[in-house]
């Protein structure tokens, strides 16, 4: 199978720089629906079978388009929604950041007890991706485009690729509707293909605007 992870557009709270985790989080900013309107054209040699997005309303908007040029439902499914950031919700101070996106990747790098600050463990995280990835397998699509977030689709794809190092995925961001192309399925492992450093759509014209969970982090905590 070959599978399409995709960052969703921008947010006013990406733009805040905010751990914004929580259902049903904020919509996209004029820019953010941009960005997904754009999506189309850039998957268009894409043969989407299946469309999912997370429960977060971001996610779903930024499936939309898809939705309308493809003709498919978009699967709306929690396990694929942003890593809770628990008692770091709604901060955005470089502690706050840094404490999140190192407990992420210690996750993908093994650490799967370690507990996100009033939040889930990495054992937590990882079964509900896997449990949507597992459903998209079961339906037989060749290519399947999933709408989630960047430390979830970063972390995941950390943690499952064979091919992919936990480092190269803490310290390379994952812009607003950044999509990560793997291939494989869940019996048999993964292979990340590409990996995108910019968006898909406009710019923002402004560094770091994709907000904390897209970003680089320079020290990763096993």
């Amino acid at each position: 199978m070959r599978l399409l992870l995709i960052r969703h557009g921008q947010t006013p709270s990406n733009l805040k720089h905010l751990l914004d985790t929580t259902e049903p989080g904020p919509e996209l900013t004029p820019l953010g629906r941009q960005q997904a309107a754009a999506l189309p054209a850039a998957l268009a040699a894409e043969e989407i079978g299946a469309l999912y997005a997370s429960t977060l309303l971001r996610a779903q908007l930024t499936a939309e388009p898809l939705a309308a040029w493809t003709g498919l439902e978009v699967r709306v499914r929690d396990g694929i929604r942003e890593l809770s950031a628990g008692d770091l919700e709604m901060r955005g101070d470089d502690q706050a950041v840094e404490t999140y996106l190192t407990t992420v990747f210690a996750w993908s790098a093994g650490d799967t007890g370690l507990r996100m600050p009033g939040g889930e463990n990495g054992v937590e995280a990882l079964q509900r991706f896997d449990t949507v990835v597992e459903e998209a397998a079961d339906t037989g699509a060749q290519t399947v485009a999933m709408v989630s977030h960047g430390a979830a689709i970063r972390m995941w794809a950390a943690a499952r690729a064979e091919n992919l190092d936990v480092d190269f995925a803490a310290r390379h961001a994952l812009q607003n509707t950044g999509v990560v192309i793997l291939s494989g399925a869940p019996d048999e492992g993964w292979r990340v293909h590409t990996w995108a450093g910019r968006s898909v759509g406009p710019a923002a014209g402004v560094p770091g605007a994709s907000g904390p969970a897209g970003e680089a982090v320079e020290v990763v905590e096993a």
